[in-house]
């Protein structure tokens, strides 16, 4: 047992463990908070290891999940605070979890582009709107000068005002 001025003993241990096996012991250690694990192949690049796959999956499923407390926030909800101790699902409820997420922030983009087009279309109509308001109340108010039917510009005055052509066309 360790004091204040030391640390607890310490024990280094390698462990070979069938990839079958591998997420559930790796996730069981984990919530123990008791070991501390060391990468044994820094050499290798991030895109040859195995499991690269699992943590970018890991990586997406974050990202869906920061979208989605964002939306909550932006709502006006509260969160409630994560239990605390919650164990690491088990990979096909984490795929299930994976869907789940990704259908509700697929719905969320959805919504929120249909409440921006919707506004446009709002905005839109209530500019319409005050035209037609602002257009009535001009002919409200002018009643007296020229209306829709007076014509703008006024017929020639003179001696061949009747004069009209007639189109005829010849027998056939």
């Amino acid at each position: 047992m360790g004091s204040m001025f030391r640390s607890e003993e310490v024990s280094l241990v390698q462990l070979f463990l069938p990839t079958a096996a591998a997420y559930t012991c790796v996730s069981q250690l984990g919530e123990r908070g008791l070991v501390e694990f060391r990468d044994l192949n820094a050499s290798v690049s991030a895109f040859q290891r195995r499991f690269v796959g699992d943590v970018r999956r890991c990586e997406e499923l974050e990202k869906t999940f920061t979208f989605l407390q964002e939306e909550v926030r932006r709502a006006g909800l509260a969160l409630p605070p994560p239990e605390a101790g919650l164990p690491a699902p088990p990979p096909r409820d984490l795929l299930r979890v994976q869907e789940e997420a990704g259908r509700l922030a697929q719905e969320l983009r959805d919504v929120r582009g249909n409440e921006q087009a919707l506004r446009a279309q709002l905005h839109r109509l209530q500019l319409r709107a005050a035209v037609l308001g602002r257009g009535a109340s001009l002919a409200a108010t002018s009643s007296d000068g020229p209306s829709e039917r007076t014509p703008l510009i006024q017929p020639p005055k003179g001696p061949h005002q009747d004069l009209r052509v007639k189109a005829s066309l010849p027998p056939g």
